[in-house]
């Protein structure tokens, strides 16, 4: 009798493990290919052939459209009523390293790990904690 309880026990804890790992994959898994819920995002990703330039990384799946991505580039956009040379003309690489910080963060389908949501007038969602690359600071 306390063979079998144990044999029970065991298969219980067994399948309570198997339950909770599908379940981490699957929350896992729902965080990649997904889009902010965020004034300029797609509600869900997909082909934008003709992002612009800097964007185009994200073409074959993405979370902005071509004109996202076009506005993206712009001094003055009407993305976020911000002019990249607010505090006096940007070096081109800087510009460049903004514009490409700009292009993740509307573009990109994988940053579900990072997104956090707000309770804001213009996004329910953003992202925060992001880590950096080396080449980045």
């Amino acid at each position: 009798m306390a063979h079998l309880m144990t044999v029970q026990l065991l298969l219980l804890v067994m399948w309570m493990a198997e339950c909770a790992q599908s379940r981490a994959t699957r929350a896992r898994t729902e965080l990649l290919n997904v889009c902010m819920d965020a004034k300029h995002h797609k509600e869900k990703p997909g082909p934008e052939d003709n992002l612009h330039d800097q964007c185009s990384p994200w073409k074959t799946n993405s979370c902005c459209s071509t004109n996202t991505s076009q506005e993206a580039h712009k001094d003055i956009s009407y993305l976020y009523r911000f002019n990249w040379n607010h505090c006096g003309t940007m070096t081109s690489e800087c510009k460049r390293h903004f514009i490409q910080d700009t292009c993740l963060y509307e573009c990109s389908p994988n940053l579900g790990p990072w997104i956090q949501q707000v309770d804001q007038s213009w996004r329910k969602e953003r992202i925060l904690d992001v880590p950096l690359c080396k080449e980045d600071c």
